[in-house]
């Protein structure tokens, strides 16, 4: 991948972090730090990795991707709008009475949603089923969970990821939004989760560690996780910043679900505007180099 491709991600990725600022607004809670440390990731999976065509969501030999943290799903509704799937007006909606765009994923309602998630730790069991009815269907499509770090605190995730492992699903690639905070707390409160690797090795899986905000590296852990043995689930520990990119709101807890001021909004945008304005500033630059 050249340098202008991944520059042309960072632009991307920066974008998106303003459509969800703008679809969430002032004066209602939204989840705002969960949905920025994401953002690179989810932009990394749907503008590099993944086989997937907007113009026809439902296409069956299309690579999947579940959104086990629900909360953050204006991350993906963000990457939808901007491919195509969904108007872009329409994520100014978002968790108004009658909208498609409710405050957690609903398969059933919104085009390109692959399950209904946001009861913690279910996400990866539905990955697996998704792996193994391509498996009877002899599709080679590829399944993305995108799992929080306190999430990981639920029993579930760890019964799913030793059936992963026992079924040889290599098409499943889980990938933890390592952010370092919960709701309300420090994610090693309550219950230690590290060495976070380690225990999915432990589990049957191969794992890695990279930057979740470093478009490279997360380029580089998809490439590996593709690439890999095809009996093998892969684990990707992405270490991001609750809140990425908005200066006030990054590694704070208390922004987990809140409520901005039309000033804070203001704030966020601009910051984030300028950040894609640099990326963009690069781009015209490598185009004459």
């Amino acid at each position: 991948m050249t340098t202008r491709d991944i520059g042309e991600l960072r632009a991307l990725a920066a974008e998106l972090r303003l459509h969800v600022v703008r679809m969430m607004g002032p004066d209602k809670a939204h989840h705002f730090g969960g949905s920025m440390s994401a953002a690179d990731i989810v932009t990394a999976l749907y503008f590099y990795r993944m086989r997937y065509d907007p113009t026809n969501p439902a296409w069956p030999a299309r690579d999947r991707f579940i959104m086990s943290k629900g909360h953050c799903v204006p991350a993906q509704y963000a990457a939808l709008g901007m491919l195509g799937v969904l108007p872009i007006e329409e994520l100014r909606t978002l968790k108004q009475m009658g909208s498609r765009l409710q405050g957690h994923p609903a398969m059933h309602l919104t085009p390109g949603i692959e399950g209904c998630t946001g009861s913690l730790g279910q996400g990866l069991s539905y990955a697996n089923g998704l792996a193994l009815a391509g498996r009877l269907r002899g599709l080679d499509y590829a399944v993305y969970c995108l799992i929080g770090d306190g999430e990981t605190q639920e029993g579930q995730v760890w019964e799913a990821a030793a059936s992963s492992s026992k079924q040889c699903l290599g098409n499943v690639t889980a990938i933890v939004d390592w952010n370092g905070l919960k709701a309300m707390d420090e994610t090693t409160c309550g219950k230690t989760m590290e060495p976070q690797a380690d225990r999915w090795r432990a589990c049957g899986w191969r794992a890695r560690e990279i930057d979740g905000h470093d478009m490279e590296d997360l380029v580089d852990a998809l490439d590996w996780a593709y690439e890999g043995p095809a009996d093998v689930p892969s684990l990707i520990v992405a270490h991001t910043t609750k809140g990425h990119g908005i200066s006030f709101i990054e590694n704070h807890a208390a922004f987990h679900n809140a409520a901005l001021t039309e000033e804070q909004i203001a704030q966020a945008l601009r910051e984030i505007e300028e950040v894609l304005e640099r990326a963009r500033e690069a781009l015209r630059e490598a185009q004459y180099a």
